[in-house]
């Protein structure tokens, strides 16, 4: 059985809901959902550039959290509001992540009303 480590420390984000900002397990980090919330998990609503950026910053916090940096993503799923957000969230995420480019899934329509955006992640982080 694989031993679970979740990290919590530093400049999480913190969420009143039932989940872990991430896990490790084995060689790999496990992000959960990141939005444009603040530290202590309150959305944060703003144009979908400034959602994007803050749901991108709180997911480098954890992965920088665990000791590794977005080059070393595998797998990034997101989660786009509308699909007009489309160009701008592309532009936002070549900020974020260098080629090689990780693996990637982008679901459009999705999130309701209350988020513009929202993004998780699997990070490898065996040395």
């Amino acid at each position: 059985m694989s031993k679970k480590t979740v990290i919590s420390n530093g400049n999480v984000p913190k969420s009143p809901l039932p989940f872990s900002p991430g896990i490790i397990s084995g060689d790999y980090l496990f992000v959960s959902g990141q939005a444009s919330v603040d530290h202590s998990g309150s959305i944060v609503n703003d144009t979908f550039e400034g959602e994007c950026r803050r749901s991108f910053d709180n997911l480098k916090r954890i992965v920088e959290a665990a000791g590794a940096s977005l080059d070393d993503a595998v797998q990034v799923r997101n989660y786009v509001g509308k699909q007009e957000y489309l160009a701008e969230f592309n532009a936002i995420y070549r900020e974020y992540f260098n080629e090689p480019y990780p693996a990637r899934t982008t679901l459009i329509g999705c999130l309701g009303e209350l988020l513009k955006f929202e993004v998780d992640v699997v990070v490898n982080v065996g040395k």
